[in-house]
């Protein structure tokens, strides 16, 4: 075993344990009473003590739902009509998606609703990355030839640029990786 295969051996380890420090992590915060006793401010004196500034902006916050829930849709329809196909696992819509803030009582209902499109949004954008991801892990895992800020979590085991010795047959250990994702799921 060459020492990159180690260390991947070695992350994948660590995603996993990862994972269940989390979920257990998840467990004891759920059982957090959610009133910390702070006050709550009136929904009226919310709005007229609010910046105008940013009222102006939030009809163009507020409408970015559209696109959201269509390219929800859309992702989602792609995900369930050709991942069986592919062999790939279906990603969890649950395990991206955390709306929960809005069960905390010193928050005023707009508060809540700005807490609810948050978690609704950045849950979808890590949603359909990770949709994204394992297309990509199955369709063209091969790295960037620059370096990127932000990866997903697959990119690590992709193939390094301009590497093209046995391709095929590591490309396809690759999508073997993913079919045993879905069977350990």
């Amino acid at each position: 075993m060459t020492n990159h295969e180690k260390i991947r051996e070695l992350l994948e380890k660590l995603e996993k344990t990862e994972a269940e420090l989390y979920r257990e992590l998840d467990k004891g915060v759920e059982k957090i009473a959610c009133d910390f006793s702070a006050e709550r401010i009136p929904l009226f004196r919310y709005i007229l003590k609010g910046n105008k500034r940013y009222a102006l902006s939030a009809p163009i916050i507020y409408a970015m739902i559209i696109p959201a829930v269509v390219m929800d849709l859309f992702v989602s329809f792609y995900q369930w009509s050709c991942f069986p196909l592919y062999g790939i696992p279906k990603v969890k819509r649950g395990d991206y998606m955390a709306i929960d803030r809005h069960r905390l009582a010193y928050l005023n209902l707009l508060q809540k609703l700005n807490c609810v499109y948050c978690g609704y949004f950045n849950g979808l954008v890590a949603y359909v990355q990770e949709i994204a991801a394992r297309t990509e892990q199955f369709w063209c895992p091969i790295r960037h030839a620059r370096r990127l800020r932000s990866v997903h979590r697959h990119y690590r085991y992709f193939l390094p640029y301009g590497d093209g010795e046995a391709l095929d047959e590591r490309w396809e250990k690759l999508r073997e990786k993913l079919r045993k994702e879905k069977e350990e799921s």
